[in-house]
């Protein structure tokens, strides 16, 4: 089946996450993707984690329906092959630190002279300008500078982010940035360039706590939300966890107070309308624990399903696949590798009615297709062995 992308051409200089998330995303949707990789050892992410190694399980995430092939850019051949390539191609995305491809001779300046109508995308940390631009950014350090670790932590007992959620962030707003700028070169005929950050895109995602804060000056913290959206995470008496969300129409507190078989506290002027219980919140919170500290968690969560009261269970990963919603919407996939067995792929996050997403190919080993590729460009095999030989390649 013709896919949405079909005929985009793509290469992917990228490392890590945010960048081949990028590609990826766009590879899902049928962009043709070369992944150039270095001579040594190419993505870091391949020896990260689990065996087995060279193909761990978090450089498989992110590098799905692409091909891989090795080229050494500081290399006058290597260089020129990237050139060959990048004269031809839809997208250039890379992430390295600002400054680096220019000093390869290879930035958006040389390639947009080369192929006027290439999206060149560069993903950074910190900006491609500015005071931080030459220090080294990891995902971490987005979401500290951001403020948006603070909403999910309590800075008085700091400990580090349990995922990257600015590294993804960066590679989804890569993404919209390339889809933006092809849908403007079917207009204009032109490529354009796209930048964005680790921190660009981490203040964009939380930008409602940001106008939240110019607004009234509170400073949110990891309760803020909670409290406004009307969310309380409970214990239930057999210690496990889950939550209840009223959100902000009166209807869902009657109806948890009937669920929790309390229909008095519908009544109580404390709680009786969202400012109310916003007012009382830690009141309202010490209350509900009480109660549900007498039944299992279970017992709950049917009688709130029951009464129409938004609850559900916080699941730890290994519980998440009985769930029947989960299983309903059928999101892994089982693929087998000729060399290392059955894998795991998580399916994309939308759906498309007519051109669906697609695993076409399984993440690939380091270099599997750079003979593959260079006979495309028009190159023998005796030139590609001696390329191999000179550590071009």
């Amino acid at each position: 089946m013709t896919q949405a992308l079909d005929g985009i051409r793509i290469l992917d200089l990228s490392n890590y996450i945010a960048g081949p998330f990028a590609a990826m995303l766009l590879a899902d949707m049928g962009a043709a993707v070369v992944k150039i990789e270095n001579t040594n050892g190419g993505d870091p992410f391949r020896k990260w984690g689990q065996e087995p190694r060279m193909y761990s399980p978090l450089f498989r995430s992110y590098n799905r329906n692409k091909r891989s092939m090795t080229l050494n850019l500081r290399d006058p051949e290597g260089k020129a092959l990237f050139l060959r390539m990048a004269a031809e191609v839809d997208v250039v995305v890379e992430n390295f630190r600002p400054g680096v491809m220019d000093r390869l001779e290879l930035g958006y300046e040389r390639l947009r002279d080369l192929n006027p109508r290439l999206v060149y995308c560069g993903i950074s940390a910190f900006g491609q300008t500015g005071p931080y631009r030459e220090r080294p950014g990891f995902d971490t350090l987005g979401q500290c500078l951001t403020g948006l670790l603070s909403q999910i932590i309590d800075p008085n007992t700091p400990r580090p982010p349990g995922l990257a959620f600015s590294d993804h962030l960066g590679g989804m707003f890569a993404c919209y940035g390339i889809l933006t700028a092809l849908m403007a070169r079917e207009r204009s005929g032109k490529g354009q360039k796209v930048e964005t950050s680790l921190m660009e895109a981490s203040m964009a995602f939380i930008g409602r706590s940001i106008l939240q804060y110019f607004a009234t000056g509170d400073v949110p913290d990891v309760e803020s939300r909670g409290r406004s959206a009307g969310v309380y995470a409970l214990l239930a008496g057999d210690g496990l966890p889950f939550v209840i969300h009223l959100s902000h129409l009166n209807k869902f507190f009657v109806s948890l107070a009937q669920a929790i078989e309390h229909p008095e506290l519908a009544d109580d002027p404390r709680f009786r309308d969202r400012e109310d219980r916003l007012a009382n919140y830690d009141a309202l919170k010490a209350l509900l624990q009480d109660i549900v500290e007498t039944r299992p968690r279970q017992h709950w969560l049917e009688a709130l399903s029951a009464h129409d009261v938004a609850n559900a269970p916080i699941n730890r990963l290994d519980e998440v696949f009985d769930d029947p919603q989960v299983k309903h919407l059928d999101r892994i996939m089982e693929l087998e590798h000729p060399k290392h067995g059955t894998i795991h792929t998580v399916r994309s996050g939308v759906n498309l009615s007519d051109t669906p997403f697609q695993v076409s190919a399984l993440p690939p080993e380091l270099g599997e297709h750079t003979a593959e590729i260079l006979r495309e460009l028009g190159l023998s095999q005796e030139r590609i062995d001696q390329l191999a030989e000179a550590g071009t390649i």
